[in-house]
């Protein structure tokens, strides 16, 4: 089916409308081969509060963006590679519902759908798409992925020391290894990371002695679940970022 609407006209304008609502900013999109599979709102988990974004899911790529003008202009293109995408279902758990991770070597996060069966179609094809791909290029799947990360409003304190409370003075950062919210003091080395920069990123201390000595695989944590709190309190923490998707701390 893909391969058939490959060269057609229909899929051809479908993505047209697509570059021509990113403007010039945006990135081209149109290669021999490609396929536009569908488009949709998500609700991405940002770093202060979730927010929604308009997602395309072509045979290759993910693309999403900011909505500046519903189905006539987004903003803030994002395009991630499928043979490098692996998704998990997140657990339903009050208000964050219909959610799974998108995870990737260089960046990851969790987004939720409106409906359960929106989420169910979201997952089916971007699983199949990325099986097709590694299928024709023999590659296999990554098995390294970028840490997602706790939304502020999970940590009131730092989450290694469990001591520095968040004030407008003591920041937040996040450690680009665990993801976790740490204070400045636990969180001062950097330390490079190939897949998310060309330059050494933050990391907190824990990560550092483990990434240092070459054991990552020991006391690393786990955080597939690690989201669901992140609408029963308040938004109203203190953060040095911007809650969009490329926050320097």
């Amino acid at each position: 089916m893909v391969d058939r609407l490959a060269n057609s006209e229909a899929n051809t304008r479908r993505i047209s409308i697509v570059e021509n609502c990113f403007g010039a900013a945006g990135q081209p999109l149109t290669i021999p081969g490609r396929v536009l599979i569908g488009e949709g709102v998500l609700t991405k988990l940002c770093r202060k509060k979730p927010k929604a974004r308009q997602f395309f899911l072509f045979n290759d790529i993910l693309v999403y963006g900011n909505i500046v003008i519903q189905k006539k202009k987004y903003n803030k293109q994002h395009i991630i590679p499928l043979e490098n995408v692996t998704i998990d279902s997140i657990k339903d758990e009050g208000e964050l519902r219909n959610g799974w991770l998108i995870k990737t070597p260089t960046k990851s996060f969790a987004v939720y759908a409106a409906t359960a069966t929106e989420k169910s179609e979201w997952m089916n094809h971007i699983n199949k798409c990325v099986t097709d791909l590694l299928s024709k290029s023999g590659k296999t799947p990554s098995s390294e992925h970028a840490a997602v990360w706790v939304p502020d409003s999970e940590a009131t304190v730092c989450m290694r020391c469990q001591k520095a409370k968040f004030t407008p003075v003591n920041r937040r950062h996040h450690c680009r290894k665990c993801g976790f919210v740490v204070c400045g003091p636990c969180s001062e080395k950097r330390f490079l990371l190939p897949n998310q920069s060309s330059k050494p990123v933050r990391i907190c201390d824990f990560c550092y002695d483990l990434l240092s000595t070459g054991d990552m695989s020991s006391g690393q944590p786990t955080r597939s679940d690690s989201y669901s709190q992140s609408l029963k309190s308040p938004l109203n923490d203190v953060s040095d970022d911007d809650d969009d998707d490329d926050s320097s701390d």
